[in-house]
């Protein structure tokens, strides 16, 4: 019999020889030990992206993805601002961090600043779940679900074969029309053609498979009535930024108007812009991006605010594995999740790329945003010049959204 000294010697050695053959950048730290970041580390990504490395003292290295589409390097900047702030700091602070870098700038939100504060905040809840050895849905209060469903973007009927094949049971397109820019109002025959070809993905993938349109903001709403009730009798999945999200009062009209489920987020930030969505009911199908809305500490609570008003939640994400993975972790962790958008399931990117089966990812049980990067094949895609699209009517050359 040993006494109890001596057991807790011998736990003392297990514990010591069981870490010293652990991988050592996600070894846990002890709650008590001092952890500080030392630096911040941007990375222009091709093909747009742009990641975050926060190194610690630890040598635990977090991951973030901040950046606004043709603006990466703004964002960089941005965050390289808020570095002096961080260095020398704890990052397992998240939420004071989150409230420090958002409440003292003055002038508060915008998609800059508010990106660079995502991405830096997926990098601190990254941290945080290697330092405890746990992945970042454990530290949201545990799985909600054991698989996360995806979705693919298509244009063609081909395209929808394809990924049928590819497993994916949920896609994505945007309305076409012969004009390659819709003007404010369209005749019936270009209407008549949109729905036409949206028919077409239907037929194609059958009634058992979920099918979106995103107008992406670029139809006014006189078009977007029509378009959306003749896009009714195909059932999509739901209509995304009918109109520009600029005025949701606008959007709760059209949201009244039909039966579909209209979605929109992408374009909003922070709690502040979601509770008006809510509070008008503009949209009962919230999709904030993880790299835009305030990372993954502020799509949580807007994932509350959600479920208040039996609103779900379907996270975009027209970026990188890094933006993926922390909405897989949302996803893992809230009731009200949708399905996911993606662009990379990483292949190129991440030493174990996520795998579509039956449409769903497994859930990562990797610590903190569970996901490495590949070094390796990444020093073949650094740097990027890409810009938004400049887009012009052909007929007036005026300008038009892209």
């Amino acid at each position: 019999m040993l006494n109890r000294r001596e057991v807790m010697t011998a736990a003392t050695a297990a514990g010591i020889s069981a870490l010293a053959g652990a991988d050592e950048r996600f070894a846990p730290v002890i709650a008590r030990d001092p952890v500080k970041i030392t630096k911040l580390e941007t990375i222009l990504v091709q093909p747009r992206w742009l990641f975050l490395k926060v190194h610690t003292n630890a040598g635990i290295v977090g991951l973030g993805e901040p950046v606004v589409e043709g603006r990466a390097e703004t964002v960089a900047t941005a965050v390289h601002e808020i570095e002096p702030y961080l260095v020398g700091k704890d990052p397992r602070q998240v939420v004071h961090h989150w409230q420090a870098i958002y409440r003292h700038a003055f002038y508060r939100g915008g998609p800059v600043l508010t990106s660079a504060l995502s991405g830096i905040d997926m990098a601190l809840w990254d941290i945080k779940g290697k330092a405890l050895g746990v992945p970042v849905y454990e530290l949201l209060g545990g799985p909600t679900r054991s698989r996360v469903r995806v979705y693919e973007h298509v244009k063609t009927p081909d395209d929808v074969k394809r990924g049928i094949a590819a497993g994916f049971t949920a896609f994505k397109t945007g309305p076409q029309f012969r004009r390659k820019y819709p003007r404010y109002v369209e005749s019936p025959a270009e209407v008549e053609y949109a729905i036409e070809q949206f028919a077409a993905l239907r037929t194609a993938a059958g009634k058992a498979v979920d099918l979106a349109i995103d107008f992406h903001g670029k139809i006014g709403p006189a078009l977007a009535k029509v378009l959306i009730k003749g896009l009714e009798p195909y059932a999509p999945m739901f209509i995304e930024e009918p109109v520009n999200c600029q005025n949701h009062d606008v959007m709760a009209e059209i949201a009244r108007g039909t039966h579909l489920p209209i979605a929109t987020g992408e374009r909003v930030f922070t709690k502040w812009g979601f509770r008006e969505v809510l509070e008008k009911q503009a949209a009962t199908i919230l999709q904030p991006d993880l790299c835009h809305a305030g990372g993954i500490t502020e799509v949580r609570l807007i994932a509350g605010m959600a479920e208040a008003y039996y609103a779900a939640i379907a996270p975009h994400n027209p970026l990188g594995p890094i933006s993926l993975a922390a909405g897989i972790q949302i996803a893992a962790a809230i009731p009200n999740f949708l399905c996911q958008e993606q662009r990379s399931l990483g292949d190129g990117y991440l030493k174990q790329p996520f795998v579509v089966r039956e449409g769903y990812v497994d859930v990562p049980t990797g610590p903190g945003l569970g996901i490495e990067l590949d070094e390796q094949a990444l020093a073949t895609k650094l740097g990027h010049t890409w810009k938004n699209t400049e887009s012009y009517d052909p007929d007036d050359g005026s300008v038009v959204d892209w």
